[in-house]
């Protein structure tokens, strides 16, 4: 058996490899990457390094030949070719070297999303069932590492903004995330579709962990869409950026498209996530 993992010198694929090297021998894993220099010395001893630019459906070809089971990671939107272009490569390459199984890292509830964030994820799940290639859906909820920098901000003695209103989120970590994508990779009988997610969560609730954790006190304010846009641009963010973040991000969760209360990444972690307070030690340093 032949497994491979796309983008592994991100920092879900670093972790996904290392995961995957902590299941099956290296002998049997094959690592893609743009940079391969770069990746030769991230990946575990023994692991093959092979081109992965999702740009490229023919070098991609090459590198998927032999590959059982593959582990696709989404690529980050804003590039020189649409996101959407760069899966539907991935998939076709993936289709003509004879990829027997994908997993795909996705968007919750991704068959039921209506939001601009899910459109791309939308348009590859699509395409995955068209393929004919056996898959599975991997609906990761969102990072905890997202909130970085309201986080820091609130450490820093700023006031905690913002504008999702009492809309839940199933934050947890990527490394989380990570090492689950990785377990499902080796899963002889794996579902369908996971809806990976933390325990539902309010910013208030994560600005009182953030509180109760590091013992500082901080302002936490909940403006409607327009006046936390507002705040954004008054802070120097650009027009288009706050609307981009309020339209998108802040009212997709006050919609409630991250509220979600599956077991599913315990369930294949093999063990409880850590509370929101504890996964915050983690990443405030």
């Amino acid at each position: 058996m032949k497994y491979a993992i796309t983008a592994v010198t991100g920092r879900f694929g670093q972790v996904a490899m290392k995961t995957l090297a902590d299941l099956v021998p290296a002998e049997q894993i094959i690592g893609l990457a743009r940079n391969t220099e770069k990746a030769t010395k991230m990946v575990p001893a023994g692991v093959t390094v092979r081109p992965g630019d999702y740009n490229d459906v023919a070098t991609l070809t090459e590198s998927l030949k032999g590959v059982d089971r593959l582990l696709f990671i989404s690529s980050q939107p804003g590039g020189d070719v649409p996101r959407a272009q760069q899966h539907l490569n991935v998939i076709e390459a993936a289709k003509k070297a004879g990829v027997k199984w994908i997993a795909y890292t996705s968007f919750p509830h991704a068959d039921q999303a209506t939001g601009a964030l899910a459109s791309d994820h939308i348009q590859t799940e699509k395409a995955l069932a068209a393929s004919g290639i056996d898959h599975t859906f991997l609906r990761n909820n969102w990072y905890l590492e997202n909130e970085m920098d309201s986080i820091k901000g609130a450490l820093a003695g700023q006031p905690f903004v913002y504008g999702a209103g009492e809309g839940h989120v199933g934050w947890a970590l990527e490394h989380d995330y990570a090492e689950a994508a990785a377990k499902v990779l080796v899963n002889d009988q794996p579902k369908a579709i996971y809806e990976f997610a933390g325990a539902p969560a309010t910013y208030a609730d994560l600005a009182q962990a953030i509180s109760e954790l590091t013992n500082q006190e901080f302002k936490v304010v909940s403006l409607d869409a327009a006046d936390y846009r507002q705040s954004l641009e008054d802070n120097g963010l650009p027009a288009e950026v706050a609307e981009i973040v309020t339209g998108i991000i802040q009212t997709m969760i006050q919609d409630g498209d991250l509220d979600e209360t599956t077991s599913d990444l315990p369930d294949v972690l093999g063990r409880p996530l850590p509370s929101l307070k504890e996964a915050l030690q983690t990443i405030i340093k």
